[in-house]
């Protein structure tokens, strides 16, 4: 079963927000400066890569609940948590730090055992569905209520 990622208002101004810092950083120094215009075709399409890289992060992400394991996947991150290693799942609404998935700031935030950051953030567009199917197939784990 896939779950995409549920954009929320602030998390769309944000990424405008980011968007518009990185094409001012790229092209600002050349409208204010004739000689810098010369590094347009390097900056260019290190500027397309950059806001190509952001934006694939971003629109890929999905969940999927399979037989044997929880997959998220967000661009070239990618992670398989068996059933068996979720310990704990509860909401958090500290999006900025650690292994996130995440396009909004009420995220939830899933512990398992065997991981490098031992946890990641997601933000699923229906967590209630979402819960309720993870909790069929992870009866051991401790389910915080949400928000």
């Amino acid at each position: 079963m896939e779950f995409r990622s549920r954009f929320d208002n602030a998390f769309i101004i944000f990424l405008a927000a980011i968007t518009v810092l990185i094409l001012a950083v790229c092209f600002l120094p050349m409208a204010l400066d004739r000689e810098a215009r010369e590094a347009l075709p390097v900056i260019a399409p290190l500027c397309v890569l950059t806001l190509g890289f952001l934006a694939w992060n971003t629109l890929s992400i999905k969940y999927v609940l399979t037989m044997d394991y929880l997959y998220v996947q967000g661009g070239p991150f990618r992670s398989r948590i068996p059933y068996g290693d979720i310990t704990r799942v509860a909401p958090t609404r500290n999006v900025w730090y650690g292994y996130r998935l995440t396009t909004a700031f009420d995220a939830i935030e899933i512990f398992y055992r065997k991981g490098l950051l031992g946890s990641v953030k997601i933000t699923p567009r229906d967590p209630e569905r979402f819960i309720a199917e993870l909790k069929k197939r992870c009866p051991n784990a401790v389910f915080e209520p949400l928000r």
